[in-house]
């Protein structure tokens, strides 16, 4: 069966219990379906489960069973992880507000220790379901962010040609005015020298 129907028949069952008795039992029933539940997760489940879902399945003491034997037997498949654990935090959270009402009114002391034992093994459980759904947000949340940018290697800048104007490529300066006609005659005298030797 699967887990989540599992989870819905024990709610059902422990909302059925008319007696203290019964209620204890349910508890023993709730434990061991997380206990069933954390083996298959730890065997098959997601890899950020599995420590944490080894923890949930290390066996506890159980009071005998009866014929009918633990509910949590019949699973056979964990469809949705978190889905089955969500609804599994629900039925151990109502299993131990269940004890605590029964603890608090009842003059048997066996019985108290009972329900002392059982809500500290549902609170234990409970403890290894909200680690789980936590690492299962963690994930998610890894998927839902999108990639960093590519960096890309920083290099020498690149190479510019210097504008004609600029300092590295110097211009000659410009004649000032009326300098023109006085170098033209000057040169001529130059070459006139130049034949006559």
């Amino acid at each position: 069966m699967e887990a989540e129907r599992l989870v819905q028949a024990g709610l059902h069952a422990l909302g059925e219990s008319r007696t203290a008795h019964d209620i204890v039992a349910e508890a023993w029933q709730a434990r061991a379906l997380a206990q069933a539940i954390g083996s298959h997760l730890a065997l098959c489940g997601p890899l950020e489960l599995r420590g944490e879902a080894r923890g949930l399945s290390e066996a506890g003491e159980y009071p005998a069973w009866g014929a009918a034997g633990p509910r949590a037997a019949r699973l056979t498949e964990v469809g949705d992880p978190r889905s089955a654990l969500t609804a599994l935090g629900e039925l151990l959270g109502e299993v131990g507000i269940a004890l605590v009402g029964v603890a608090s009114v009842t003059d048997d002391e066996g019985l108290y220790w009972q329900c002392m034992e059982a809500i500290d093994a549902a609170d234990e459980a409970g403890d290894r379901v909200r680690g789980m759904l936590r690492r299962l947000d963690v994930r998610e949340q890894g998927r839902a962010r999108p990639p960093d940018p590519p960096r890309h290697r920083a290099g020498p800048p690149p190479a510019t040609t210097p504008h004609p104007r600029s300092p590295a490529a110097p211009s000659r300066p410009a004649p000032e005015p009326g300098r023109e006609a006085d170098q033209a005659p000057d040169a001529e005298r130059g070459r006139e020298r130049a034949r006559d030797r």
